[in-house]
């Protein structure tokens, strides 16, 4: 299960993937594609070249988990708006669900530096 927590981040490979590469594939991938460590904990989310399947692969303390989410009608909405910096867990899950996240508004971030 997916858990999430603060700082969790997700972050999207733009190319499409071969849903054939298992865990340590995704984990060569992870290095090359993301530059990052796979043991870091965030989530590092693969997607079809149709676009209709979605593996998550993520550390979990004790190993790797990989979960795989295969769509029997429809397309995920295209991944250019969540490709760049990576998203929250929160708005992965909007997107898993079909929301197409470059047409939605979201309230500016506030960076705070001391309380009123």
């Amino acid at each position: 299960m997916i858990s999430p927590g603060a700082g969790l981040r997700a972050y999207v490979c733009a190319q499409a993937t071969d849903m054939r590469k298992s865990i340590d594939g995704l984990a060569a991938l992870v290095v090359a594609v993301f530059r990052a460590d796979p043991l870091c904990g965030q989530l590092f989310v693969f997607v079809s070249r149709r676009r209709d399947r979605v593996k998550i692969l993520y550390w979990d303390r004790h190993g790797f988990a990989l979960w795989y989410k295969r769509l029997e009608r429809g397309r995920y909405p295209q991944l250019s708006a969540i490709t760049e910096h990576g998203v929250s867990v929160s708005e992965l899950s909007l997107w898993l669900e079909g929301v197409d996240l470059a047409r939605t508004r979201r309230f500016v971030r506030v960076e705070a530096s001391r309380v009123l």
